[in-house]
């Protein structure tokens, strides 16, 4: 999996690009929270506005980044959902445990 990184403030972004499916992903994405939590950059937010799709893997890969984000003190937002990802929250009934914005803007402000 490619991602995008960046900091805005207190917060750090990652875009995740194309399917988030387990296996490979999962250790690359928790490798790069886990360095973020050593650094002490404990806000993010996960912009899947590249994601076209994401199967129960996938959803695994958030849920494991959420508890270990809160487990150390911090916290996740996920922004920019289309509508394929959106419908798999819903159905999971997980759009009520993940923190989610229509925009990385409105994630970042959501810290403050």
């Amino acid at each position: 999996m490619k991602f995008s990184y960046r900091e805005e403030g207190a917060v750090t972004i990652l875009g995740p690009q194309g399917k988030i499916m387990g296996g490979a992903d999962a250790s690359l994405l928790h490798q790069r929270l886990y360095e973020l939590i050593d650094k002490g950059r404990k806000k993010v937010v996960i912009d899947l506005s590249g994601v076209d799709w994401m199967n129960s893997s996938g959803l695994g890969i958030l849920i494991g980044s959420l508890i270990s984000l809160r487990n150390n003190g911090g916290d996740l937002r996920l922004a920019c959902l289309n509508e394929r990802i959106r419908n798999l929250l819903q159905v999971t009934k997980l759009d009520s445990i993940f923190d989610v914005h229509e925009t990385v803007e409105g994630a970042i402000e959501s810290f403050i």
